[in-house]
């Protein structure tokens, strides 16, 4: 199940259930899409309790950080486990979408950790 944490101005915190599958990506994307239809512009997507991720999750999330990027916002992935940090390297995904080792990390915008392999700035202020 899809859980908004925090919601303040235009930043939402999500967090992502156990397993973002075939099953279940589709309907987080679109209720994530939803959010950036109210106007989040910034979503952080919690990962920390995420222990299955397949080709649609990451689909899912690629396809989110572009629906942000047409509506001027920001996707930041966080808290993603080692295993999936290291899959996120292996495919090239860390220049498009970097990821936050912790929620706070992505709200402050501070890339650091494994998946950190880009020196751009997310903030978009």
């Amino acid at each position: 199940m899809l859980r908004v944490r925090v919601r303040h101005a235009d930043t939402t915190v999500v967090r992502l259930p156990t397993e973002v599958d075939y099953d279940n990506a589709s309907d987080i994307g679109a209720r994530c899409e939803d959010l950036i239809k109210e106007g989040c512009g910034t979503l952080v997507l919690d990962a920390s309790e995420v222990q299955y991720l397949d080709s649609s999750g990451v689909s899912m999330i690629i396809t989110l950080s572009r629906a942000l990027d047409n509506h001027a916002g920001t996707l930041r992935l966080a808290a993603l486990s080692d295993h999936y940090q290291q899959v996120w390297r292996l495919l090239g995904l860390g220049t498009l979408l970097p990821v936050f080792p912790t929620v706070h990390a992505a709200l402050d915008g501070r890339v650091t950790g494994a998946c950190a392999d880009t020196s751009e700035s997310l903030d978009h202020a």
